[in-house]
C-alpha cells in the first residue's frame, strides 16, 4: 500500500483532508460572496449577468470550480467516514459523559449542520447552477454582446417568502457550521499557538458572521426592493 493510500486511510489523513477542502471551500465563500454582491448594483442586473458568464466561460475558473466540487465531494465523503469511525470507535455512550459542559454544540452537531448545508446546496445547485449552464434563459445585450440573463432568475424566485426563508436560515446554519470548523480546520493542521490560536479563533467567529449575513442579506434585499 503506497503512502498516498495509507494517509487517505489513516484517522489523520482523513482529518488533514477535512481540514485542506474546508478551507479551500471557505475561500470559495469569499469569491463567491465577493462577486454576487454585484446584485446590489443598480444596474437592472447588467454587473452581474457579465460577472455570471466570466464565472461560467473563464477557463482558469472552470478549473477553479471542478476543484470545488471535488472539494465539496471529499469533504462530505470524509465527514461520513469520520463520522461513522468515531461512533464504531466507541458503540456504548458513556454513562455520564456531559456533552454539554465538555464541548460546544456546534462541535457535538457538526454532521447535522453538514447535512442541512448540503441539503440547501443541492436546491441551490438546481434552482440557479443548473439553469445557467443548461436552462432555457432570456438573453440581453450589452455593449452588442448577448449574455444569459441570470440576474431575472435571481430576482424572479426571491420573491418567494418560502424561498427567501429557506436562504436565509440555511445562512444560520452555515454560520453555525463554520464558527467551528474555521478554528477547527486550522488545529487539526496543526496551526495553533497560544499566540495567534486567540486570532484565529476571533477571525473564524468574524468570518461565521460576516459571510453568511451577506449571502442572507442578498435574497432580503431582492425581495423587499421589487
Amino acid at each position: 500500500m503506497s503512502w498516498v493510500s495509507k494517509t487517505l486511510s489513516s484517522t489523520l489523513g482523513r482529518k488533514l483532508l477535512m481540514a485542506l477542502t474546508g478551507l479551500f471551500l471557505i475561500i470559495f465563500l469569499v469569491g463567491h460572496v465577493s462577486g454576487n454582491t454585484l446584485l446590489f448594483k443598480n444596474d437592472g442586473g447588467e454587473a452581474f449577468n457579465i460577472y455570471a458568464k466570466f464565472m461560467t466561460t473563464n477557463p482558469a475558473v472552470k478549473i477553479l470550480s471542478y476543484l470545488t466540487y471535488i472539494s465539496v465531494l471529499a469533504h462530505v465523503v470524509y465527514s461520513i467516514i469520520l463520522t461513522r469511525h468515531n461512533k464504531s470507535a466507541r458503540p456504548v455512550a458513556y454513562a455520564n459523559s456531559k456533552a454539554s459542559t465538555n464541548s460546544a454544540w456546534t462541535s457535538r452537531n457538526m454532521g447535522v449542520l453538514g447535512t442541512i448545508i448540503l441539503i440547501f446546496l443541492v436546491i441551490h445547485l438546481q434552482g440557479f447552477w443548473y439553469k445557467m449552464h443548461w436552462g432555457d434563459l432570456p438573453m440581453v445585450t450589452y455593449a452588442g454582446e448577448q449574455y444569459k440573463d441570470l440576474y431575472s432568475i435571481v430576482t424572479f424566485a426571491f420573491q418567494s417568502e418560502l424561498l427567501v426563508g429557506l436562504y436565509v436560515l440555511s445562512m444560520v446554519f452555515l454560520g453555525l457550521h463554520l464558527s467551528h470548523g474555521f478554528e477547527s480546520a486550522f488545529q487539526t493542521l496543526g496551526l495553533n499557538h497560544v499566540k495567534y490560536s486567540p486570532a484565529i479563533k476571533k477571525l473564524g467567529l468574524a468570518f461565521s458572521i460576516i459571510v453568511p449575513a451577506l449571502f442572507a442579506s442578498m435574497p432580503l434585499y431582492i425581495y423587499f426592493m421589487n
